[in-house]
This record gives C-alpha cells, structure tokens and sequence, in this order.
C-alpha cells in the first residue's frame, strides 16, 4: 500500500487531528519517517504576532521530525471558516494549489509516510474551483475518512464515501470517532450499520479521550 493520506471526516470537529498527530506519531515509533500537512488551517489564534496553527502543530509534534511550518501549513486564517471564505473575511491572498503541491513535495522527497488533514469534510473548498479531493487526487492521497459517531452518522459518511468513490480516490478506509462521552442508540449500532450499508473497509474505532487504537495504524502499514 502507498503509505499516502488524506485524513478528512464528516464535519468538522469529528477527530481527525487526534488521528492524524496518534497515527504520526505510531508511524514514528515503528521506524518510519513521517511527513506531515494541514495545508491550510482556519481560526488561527494569534501569538506574539503570529498566526499559530494549533492543529499542524499537533501534526508536527506527533512526526517527531519538526518540519518547517511555512511547509506544514503554509496558509493560515484567523477567521473560522471554509479556506477562501476565511481568505476574504481576513483581506488576505487566497490559497495557492502549486505552493501546496511545492511543499508536499518538499516534504514527502524526505518522508517514508506523507499524512495529510484536510479542514472540515471533503468537499470543502480550498479555493472556490477546488476542493479536498481535488488536491487528493493530484497528489495520489488515499482517504481515510474520520465519522463522527452520533446521530447522522450514517447519512453523513455513506454521502462522503459515494462522493470519494465517484471522483475516482483511492480510499483506505474510514474510522469511527467517538466525539462525546455519552452513549446512545445511534452510537452504539452506527458501527454495524455502516458494516451493511458500504464495502469500504472500517479501520477501527477512535474511542473518546482513548490511546489510538493500534488496529487502525496495522490496517494502514
């Protein structure tokens, strides 16, 4: 398997940086070396004058390899919002694909492992013509989608998938997140639902507050 990732979800704040910094980090400690990317992050704090993108850090962190965050994440946005909405509301240049392209190939010539985040779900824009897959597909990612597991899940995940699938993407999985503590009827049956619902293979379930479970990293060595 081409050890090249796209880790998107559902929606935002379903887990995703909690999978990719945990399966950067596993990658690591198994001997690989980990290239890591949140091309562009959104609802940056600012710090000493400075946007700080709190989830690439995460990301970098997690490689052990400190890449340079102008390469990590060269775009970043105070506003929360989609990538060139954010570009707009803040007055800044919008997302540039070929300096994204430029910088993961600057780091992946180095890394035995490229993990990629993407912000919020696969069809949101990077800039108004392309979005999450499109930038999957030039640079042969494979998805691994994060589903948030709650009501909706099903509808949500089952949407993504058929999209992914008939933009022609290679997709490595997806991975149940559990994104509150509470149980429920939806939590508790989403997993064997989706099962029956879609051939996609599941990769393993992100418990709340949990260590990664070390299914999920086997299933993508």
């Amino acid at each position: 398997m081409s050890r090249r990732f796209l880790i998107s979800g559902t929606d935002t704040g379903v887990g995703k940086t909690t999978l990719a910094s945990g399966l950067a980090f596993a990658f690591q400690v198994r001997g690989l070396k980990v290239g890591v990317m949140k091309p562009v992050e959104t609802g940056c704090a600012e710090r000493d004058g400075v946007l700080v993108a709190s989830d690439a850090e995460a990301l970098n962190a997690g490689s052990f390899a400190n890449w340079p965050m102008e390469l990590v994440c060269p775009y970043r946005y105070r506003a929360p919002l989609a990538p060139p909405a954010a570009a707009e509301a803040d007055g800044a240049p919008l997302p540039d694909l070929n300096r994204i392209v430029q910088s993961y190939r600057r780091i992946e010539s180095d890394a035995d492992v490229m993990i990629v985040e993407g912000a919020g779900g696969l069809m949101v824009p990077i800039i108004w013509e392309k979005n999450y897959a499109d930038l999957a597909l030039m640079l042969d990612l494979a998805l691994v989608l994060v589903i948030a597991n709650r009501l909706g899940a099903l509808n949500a995940a089952l949407l993504t998938l058929d999209y992914a699938a008939r933009r022609g993407m290679r997709i490595a999985g997806y991975a149940f997140s559990d994104v509150e503590p509470e149980t429920s009827p939806a939590k508790e049956t989403n997993p064997r639902s989706l099962a029956r619902l879609t051939t996609v293979r599941c990769l393993g379930h992100i418990r709340h507050k949990a260590a990664l479970d070390p299914a999920i990293v086997e299933a993508l060595l």
